[in-house]
């Protein structure tokens, strides 16, 4: 996918780019993106660029007195792509940037469609922790992209190799000269001191991980640290991908992903509560949550109806928030997901479906409707196995006022409206398609799962 796309950049966007391992690629990038779909574009940075970066611009100009706003619009309309900076320093062959105030003067005085500005450095590092003069964001910017390189990962934790490496060690403990790990990584971006130093409370931000291949281990490396990164609600979304790719330079858009787990039923065709059912020296509920937080899935609630106490007392050990359907001898499974679209937390982007009687679903199926939700091929996924529509489904949070508005009728209902927005992923499992409804099902679900009688 583009980075436009990844970014979610609207017009009039102030967006800043900040860290290491390749802010300036990133930068560059995103304008022949924008510029290509007929944005004017302006851009500058408020610390230092090798004077051989801006070589690779339409135009660059430095911003002296005798420069006018109409004189800017002008080059905009000609070129589509103009970066302004403020002196240059010919001993070390590079440009200086323009302080913020300047940059305010601009966006209120020049009629671009977007500003891009460089607010960071980093001396081609891959991974920076901020010394306490950086970085210099302007208050005015409305996304912040905390960019750092996956190459950094393996790399011993010193100044030679992550810039201001000390200031890392010392918040967190690390030890001089390790080598970096994932979660080192993570927390070094999310950090409100560190990766996320400076960045005005009104902006989203979206990191962005660089130099990611598209697929192998170095790519699900890159995936675990997204995902930790993510646990800070203050960043929207992680996008993984390579600037200076030949193709679309983002690969995937790892967004937080919460379960609803439909729990709620009274299990009448069983004759027992299904969700506490025994499965594999435990319950039915606490085999498919126990599947989901394997799968990474940021946020999970569980909503009970009948023996309520009893599931909750199940799940007592498990990373769950329980919620109580007071309709659910009369509601359907429809009232259920009522109640957990509106227990997730503003930040879940989507919302993985699930039912509290397919104890059997596979954790590779899970992982494979949320990589399609990651590499954008729907806002509605929903897995098929031989022809057949089964479960879990995601639906993207666009969505959930039009599930919650629904009188009546099946989640389903929305997905036929939507057709053009839902992807249908072909899974190789069948459990998608299996429940326990009945005694005989959940026997035979048994013997299948190679369980002995309990």
């Amino acid at each position: 996918m583009r980075l436009f796309d990844a970014l979610h950049v609207q017009r009039g966007e102030t967006v800043a780019f900040v860290g290491a391992g390749g802010k300036t690629a990133a930068l560059l990038r995103l304008a022949r993106e924008l510029r290509s779909q007929g944005w004017r574009v302006l851009a500058t940075t408020t610390t230092r660029l090798a004077r051989h970066e801006i070589e690779h611009m339409p135009l660059a100009v430095r911003l002296t007195k005798k420069v006018t706003p109409t004189m800017i619009s002008q080059w905009l309309n000609e070129y589509g792509f103009v970066f302004l900076y403020g002196a240059e320093d010919t001993r070390r062959s590079e440009i200086v940037g323009l302080h913020p105030d300047v940059i305010a003067a601009l966006v209120d005085s020049v009629d671009s469609d977007a500003l891009l500005i460089e607010a960071d450095g980093a001396q081609r590092l891959p991974l920076k922790a901020p010394y306490d003069h950086e970085p210099v964001v302007p208050p005015d910017a409305s996304l912040v992209v905390p960019v750092a390189g996956v190459d950094a990962l393996g790399q011993p934790l010193d100044d030679d190799h992550i810039y201001n490496a000390a200031r890392i060690r010392a918040r967190y403990g690390f030890p001089e000269g390790g080598a970096l790990i994932p979660p080192w990584m993570a927390v070094t971006i999310r950090d409100s001191e560190l990766g996320l130093r400076g960045i005005p409370d009104s902006a989203r931000v979206v990191a962005l991980l660089n130099k990611v291949p598209g697929y192998g281990y170095e790519r699900a490396r890159a995936r675990h640290v997204a995902q930790m990164v993510l646990r800070s609600p203050r960043v929207e979304a992680v996008a993984l991908g390579s600037m200076q790719s030949y193709v679309e330079p983002v690969h995937e858009l790892q967004r937080r992903v919460g379960a609803v787990v439909l729990a709620a039923g009274m299990s009448t065709r069983m004759g027992h509560c299904k969700p506490l059912l025994p499965w594999d020296g435990r319950t039915v509920i606490e085999a498919i949550v126990s599947r989901l937080v394997l799968a990474r899935v940021a946020e999970i609630v569980v909503v009970t109806g009948y023996k309520h106490k009893a599931v909750r007392r199940a799940l007592a050990d498990l990373p769950v928030r329980i919620m109580h359907n007071p309709a659910y001898a009369s509601g359907e499974m429809l009232s259920s997901l009522k109640v957990g679209l509106g227990a997730l937390s503003g930040s879940t982007a989507a919302c993985l479906v699930t039912l509290g009687d397919q104890p059997s679903l596979s954790g590779r199926v899970i992982g494979q409707i949320i990589a399609a939700y990651a590499e954008m091929q729907g806002e509605i996924i929903a897995p098929v196995y031989r022809g057949q529509q089964g479960h879990p489904v995601l639906f993207d949070r666009h969505f959930w006022p039009e599930l919650i508005a629904l009188a009546d009728g099946v989640p389903r209902d929305v997905m036929r409206r939507h057709p053009d927005r839902l992807a249908l992923i072909t899974v190789h499992d069948d459990s998608i398609l299996r429940d326990i409804d009945t005694p005989q099902q959940y026997d035979l679900e048994r013997r299948l799962a190679g369980l002995r009688r309990e």
